[in-house]
C-alpha cells in the first residue's frame, strides 16, 4: 500500500470498512487530521474506527466539548483515543488554552476534525485523510505526512467496495 491513497466509498458501507481497517493498522502516537464539508463522513469514520477497536458506547461528535476521549482495552491493553471536533472553536489560541496540546504524544492516538481550526498551534497529522460527498458515497485520500503515518498506510489492508 502506498503513502498516498485514493478511493471511491459507495454507501455508509464503504466508509464503515475503511474505519475497520483503519482500526487494524492505527497505533499509539499517531495523529489523524480529517478534513471535509459538513456531513463528509468524518465522524462516521471516526464512529467506525473505535466500534472496530472494541468500544460498544454511543460515539458522538465532540461538537460541543471539542474533545472526547476514549479508553478502549485492546488485547489486554488500553488504548487512548481522543476524538477532536475544533468546529465551534473561536480560534487557535483556545486550543493552547484547553491544555489539548498534551495529549498528542507517544502514548495516544488523536484524531481530529476541522483541523484548520487550529493552525498554527496544532501539532501536525501523521495521516491527512479528505473526504467529499460524491453522489451516494464519498471520495477519500489519505495521505501519509511521517514515518509513522506511511507505516500505517503500508498495514491498510482496505478494498473499496468490495
Amino acid at each position: 500500500m502506498p503513502s498516498h491513497l485514493t478511493a471511491h466509498l459507495h454507501e455508509e458501507a464503504g466508509t464503515l470498512a475503511l474505519g475497520a481497517a483503519l482500526a487494524r493498522a492505527i497505533t499509539p502516537g499517531l495523529t489523524i487530521h480529517l478534513h471535509g464539508d459538513l456531513g463528509a463522513g468524518k465522524t462516521a469514520l471516526t464512529r467506525a474506527m473505535l466500534h472496530a477497536l472494541g468500544h460498544d458506547g454511543h460515539v458522538k461528535s465532540p461538537t460541543y466539548t471539542l474533545a472526547e476521549p476514549y479508553a478502549i482495552d485492546v488485547d489486554g491493553r488500553t488504548l487512548h483515543v481522543i476524538h477532536f471536533d475544533l468546529y465551534r472553536m473561536a480560534g487557535a489560541e483556545e486550543f493552547l488554552d484547553a491544555g489539548f496540546r498534551d495529549h498528542f504524544n507517544d502514548r495516544n492516538i488523536c484524531i481530529v476534525e476541522w483541523p484548520e481550526k487550529a493552525d498554527g498551534v496544532l501539532p501536525p497529522p501523521d495521516i491527512r485523510i479528505a473526504l467529499t460527498v460524491a453522489g451516494e458515497g464519498r471520495d477519500v485520500e489519505l495521505q501519509a505526512l511521517s514515518d509513522q503515518g506511511a507505516a500505517c498506510l503500508n498495514r491498510l489492508n482496505f478494498a473499496p467496495n468490495l
